[in-house]
């Protein structure tokens, strides 16, 4: 698989969007480049099983923290725009670092009913560092790769499987059916239809390469 992103797009291979490894994408600074903070006030409780079934699903969904008065638990995510409460999920880190250095937070904050294919910090593990540090460095080439990762419609479990053109103008097709998906025949979801104020958010275990 790794073979595939680099061919594909050599360099460009690694950047993109998410999530387990870098910093948990707290942010004072103001402007694009910070993620407004999420309140931790929420409700305390925790997502039970028969909850998860009912929405989220998927090995990965376990990772994610229970307790509703983390900022990083479904249910605060269910109520701030997406790159905010990416900023609070331990899943995606090193995909928020990308999206600030992107300049992109407010572009995915303010985008209305998309979907977010967004790759955990595992995902970006695979590539080699200095490959990844290079398309961080090229701010076209990252913003090109993370808006690969976005469906401009929403996209629940019923109408996901398909394919369907990006931000960036590629399309991404997805097979499987059910709790089962793959994205672009490599990249599973991982944890799946996780709600944000604005998007539907599809964790996936690979980095998604657009072809042009």
């Amino acid at each position: 698989m790794k073979r595939r992103l680099f061919a594909t797009v050599g360099v460009m291979a690694v950047l993109a969007l998410s999530a387990c490894g870098g910093t948990d994408g707290e942010d004072t600074a103001s402007g694009d480049n910070a993620v407004p903070s999420m309140s931790a006030s929420a409700p305390m409780a925790s997502a039970s099983p028969s909850m998860m079934m009912s929405g989220q699903f998927g090995s990965g969904c376990a990772a994610v923290p229970a307790d509703s008065s983390n900022p990083g638990s479904f249910e605060a995510m269910a109520k701030v725009p997406v790159a905010t409460a990416a900023s609070g999920n331990p899943l995606l880190s090193t995909l928020v670092t990308a999206v600030k250095q992107a300049s992109l937070v407010d572009s995915l904050n303010g985008a209305q009913g998309v979907t977010v294919f967004a790759p955990t910090n595992d995902a970006f593990a695979k590539i080699p560092k200095a490959d990844l540090d290079k398309v961080l460095a090229d701010d076209a080439m990252l913003k090109k790769v993370l808006t690969y990762h976005v469906v401009p419609t929403q996209l629940s479990p019923d109408t996901l499987a398909g394919t369907h053109k990006t931000m960036q103008g590629d399309d991404v097709t997805v097979t499987g059916s059910g709790t089962s998906f793959t994205v672009n025949g490599t990249s599973m979801v991982v944890c799946g239809n996780v709600s944000t104020a604005n998007a539907t958010v599809y964790i996936v275990d690979s980095v998604l390469m657009p072809k042009s």
